[in-house]
């Protein structure tokens, strides 16, 4: 929000002394930051003065353009008296008019050095400027002409143009929407320096009596309309340059009169209007709500299809605006206009809101309305339109119409009330506030007070639709006394249970993997069919089954991802690609796998029902949390020692039994085909005998695919399952003094038999005396035949409580070889 200094000044008695920074640091106090600070025609040195073009000769050039050779009369800025030769590309002005001239020597904005020299066949001596050179708007096309009555020629321009304004430019929060107004802004400043605030709406303003235009309301979201007419307005009467020049100042373009004048009173009160030529008006103008694929021309000649949710302004004719956000065109001011209809209405924040942003037409009457307006400033807003387009336009008010409660400006508006204890200001801000400072900072921002005990009712104005609750009537307390004067507390230690056992857990997990030489790499969790298609997932694979987004960061990744694999490989594929020889990676992170059931919208006028959140919670994805582990190229280095190992399936694998160790989870492991792994070498990892994840090599084609090495592994697991699993209390180590007995022996065993299930047979069958079983060599050829493999086993012994014998460790060896064979059909060597 920009606001020229002279503008506020007209509404707050600030003292002479005050400097503009004086003023802007303490308003940033008060919650209306400071943007910055701009002063009109910075940039401008040298001499600037008022010409007079007494003759101006077009002259066409090869190049197709026209130009005016000119000669205007300078007075005696230019030491001579005598006419100034300038060069003209402009064409809106005739001799006679009164201009703008910058003279050599003299600077524009930008560093633009102005001096005499020779073009298009002339010596011109300075330039006639335009509002963009002297950097005051961005109207380029023709040259700043100025009223009949300026000044002589060759007296100096500034003062005439305005220049040396000094503009603040405010960040206005959302919450204080009764500073994008001169009257606001002008209000906070009477506050902080306890000076007297001229109201710009204090106004007589007629009493309705049914001769405006006719209004009728058809909808809550508008509870009050205004109309005025005005009758025999000239449509070429010009903006006054007073008008004009703040509206520039406050970055609004001037258009025409009407138009500048409802700009102008929404700047200085706050209050969006609108201006309707009443010769295009049929029948009575109706609020009401859009019908389904109903349209409208906006004043952008935008044509727009509208929502049954959209608020319209409409007539006979059909939609002539979208209510609080911009007119059609259907009924525009012209140059042709004699008859005006002045609106002034309070629309609901809520569905100005809504609607500007479907269609993606935010105005400076959206930007009010959405926020809240003052809901009894529209007769004085539409009291002052009128007056200002009779006092510059011509013509006459004739009629004033006014729908909604009208008895008195409570029933328009009633007053909020919000009662607080006294001393919670105190208690809240941490400063030793008294019963006095309280009333006073609320008496200054117009509430009404009284005491009553221990308690206070604040009755909230009507412009502060931002008070609420009595927190909003503590910050106010706040902003007043100083937040400076907040003394510096440190917080008290916050008391709690620290972690919870699943984040332990994670973190453990997280140690543990990094002990196993894993980086921890965190990755978007986007992906696209593309992810998929390199993954070699099959077409009805439930993992591209994906939450789509609404506004995804890439078109070739709209969805939430199911499964970590894609960023992983991507990450892994980036390090190989920059030299790395060998990756080991890992991430945690959430999926998503979507339900099939919508999610209700409910208000936010109440908190739903029970039944209500369970349809909530019931529409929402579910959400598990994955580990994703990948392992390419090499996994020890090489060197004088040795060759280096590469990372392979059995890498994988022995990541999840390292975790499952870790966590005191017994994993079993078995064989599995699924993509994107290699059907031959992966495995599917268990507890308890359900599934929850994947391990071992990767398909060759998803190697290639994702530029990673051959034989590159990768594993992905449900870590949320897992952590589930995991005891409340781990069982300790087993210490025995007594000596371990060994045991070796070598199975034959069928090719498509697994290890996992072997060894499982072997301990059910060697009973609790059994400490370790471990695999230790596999061997396929022609002394076990074809089909077959050997596997041998070295199985370890021991009694808490005695050292073995022979014949014990014997049997039990016998034991576990008779369960292998029963359960695998294993053959002892």
């Amino acid at each position: 929000m920009k606001a020229p200094l002279s503008w506020i000044k007209e509404y707050v008695s600030l003292p002479a002394e005050l400097g503009v920074e004086e003023i802007t640091d303490r308003l940033t106090a008060l919650g209306l930051k400071l943007e910055a600070i701009e002063t009109s025609g910075a940039g401008i040195e040298g001499p600037l003065v008022v010409g007079q073009v007494l003759t101006a000769e077009k002259e066409p050039q090869k190049n197709g353009k026209v130009i005016n050779w000119c000669s205007v009369d300078v007075g005696d800025a230019n030491g001579t008296g005598e006419p100034q030769g300038i060069v003209c590309g402009a064409h809106n002005f005739v001799p006679g008019d009164k201009v703008v001239v910058i003279l050599p020597g003299g600077v524009l904005p930008g560093n633009f050095q102005i001096s005499a020299r020779k073009t298009y066949g002339h010596m011109s001596a300075g330039m006639i400027c335009s509002a963009r050179e002297l950097g005051l708007g961005e109207e380029a096309d023709g040259i700043i002409v100025l009223p009949a009555d300026a000044p002589a020629p060759g007296t100096d321009a500034r003062e005439v143009l305005g220049l040396g304004e000094e503009i603040i430019e405010f960040e206005i929060n959302p919450d204080r929407a009764y500073a994008l107004s001169m009257r606001g802004i002008a209000r906070d400043a009477a506050l902080g320096f306890d000076v007297p605030f001229r109201d710009p709406a204090q106004i007589d303003f007629p009493v309705a009596d049914g001769s405006g235009y006719p209004v009728r309301l058809e909808d809550e979201a508008c509870d009050y309309f205004v109309t005025r007419v005005i009758t025999g307005f000239d449509p070429a009467a010009p903006t006054p340059e007073f008008i004009k020049k703040r509206l520039e100042a406050t970055g609004v373009r001037s258009i025409s009169l009407a138009v500048d004048v409802s700009n102008y009173v929404m700047m200085e009160l706050g209050q969006p209007t609108h201006c309707y030529d009443r010769a295009k008006l049929s029948g009575d103008i109706v609020v009401r709500r859009a019908s389904e694929g109903e349209k409208i021309t906006t004043l952008d000649d935008v044509v727009r299809v509208l929502s049954p949710e959209d608020l319209l302004i409409t007539d006979d004719s059909g939609p002539i605006g979208i209510a609080g956000v911009m007119g059609g065109a259907s009924t525009e001011i012209s140059e042709t206009t004699t008859d005006i209809v002045v609106e002034a209405a309070h629309f609901d924040p809520t569905t100005v809101f809504r609607s500007q942003k479907r269609h993606k037409l935010g105005s400076e009457a959206s930007k009010r309305f959405e926020r809240g307006v003052d809901p009894l400033l529209p007769p004085a807003a539409a009291e002052r339109v009128v007056e200002l387009l009779v006092e510059h336009g011509g013509g006459q008010a004739v009629g004033v119409s006014e729908v909604g409660p009208t008895a008195s400006p409570q029933t328009r508006a009633p007053l909020k009330t919000i009662t607080i204890p006294v001393d919670l200001p105190a208690r809240i801000i941490g400063l030793d506030i008294d019963e006095a400072t309280v009333v006073k900072s609320l008496e200054l921002i117009g509430a009404g007070v009284t005491v009553s005990g221990d308690s206070l009712t604040a009755t909230v104005p009507t412009y502060r639709v931002d008070l609420t609750d009595p927190y909003d009537l503590v910050e106010e307390v706040a902003r007043i006394v100083g937040y400076d004067q907040v003394p510096s507390v440190l917080p008290r230690r916050a008391t709690g249970g620290g972690l919870t056992r699943a984040q332990q857990l994670r973190r453990r997990i997280g140690r543990a993997l990094a002990g196993a030489g894993l980086v921890e790499v965190v990755d978007f969790p986007f992906v696209g069919e593309a992810d998929f298609d390199r993954l070699g997932l099959p077409a009805d694979d439930v993992l591209r089954h994906t939450v789509k987004l609404a506004n995804p960061l890439s078109s070739e990744e709209p969805g939430y991802t199911t499964t970590l694999l894609p960023g992983l490989l991507k990450v892994a594929a980036r390090n190989v690609s920059r030299g790395q020889d060998g990756v080991s990676l890992f991430e945690t992170a959430t999926v998503a796998f979507p339900v099939d059931q919508a999610a209700p919208i409910y208000g936010v006028d109440r908190r739903p029902t029970e039944e209500e959140l369970e349809k909530l919670l019931a529409a929402i994805p579910r959400q598990p949390l994955h580990l994703g582990v990948v392992l390419a190229g090499e996994r020890t280095r090489g060197g004088w020692w040795g060759a280096a190992e590469t990372a392979s399936w059995a890498d994988a694998i022995d990541v999840v039994r390292r975790l499952g160790t870790e966590l005191g989870v017994s994993v079993e492991v078995a064989s599995a085909s699924r993509a994107p792994w290699h059907p031959g070498r992966c495995a599917v990892v268990s507890v308890d005998g359900v599934e929850f994840g994947h391990a071992g090599e990767l398909h060759p084609n998803v190697c290639k695919a994702f530029g990673l090495p051959a034989r590159s592994a990768a594993v992905e697991i449900d870590l949320d399952f897992l952590i589930s699993k995991v005891p409340a209390t781990a069982a300790g180590p087993v210490f025995s003094t007594m000596p371990i007995a060994k045991e070796d022996v070598a199975l034959t065993v069928s090719t498509d038999v697994t290890v996992a299930a072997v060894e499982a047979a072997l301990r059910e069958g060697a009973g609790e005396l059994l400490e370790t079983v471990r695999l230790f060599d596999v061997y396929e050829g022609d002394q076990v035949g074809e089909g077959k493999k050997s596997l041998a086993f070295a199985l370890r012994f021991r009694a808490p409580d005695r050292t073995l014998k022979a014949e014990e460790t014997a049997a039990a060896r016998d034991a576990a070889v008779a369960k292998a064979a029963e359960l695998t059909g294993a053959v002892q060597r």
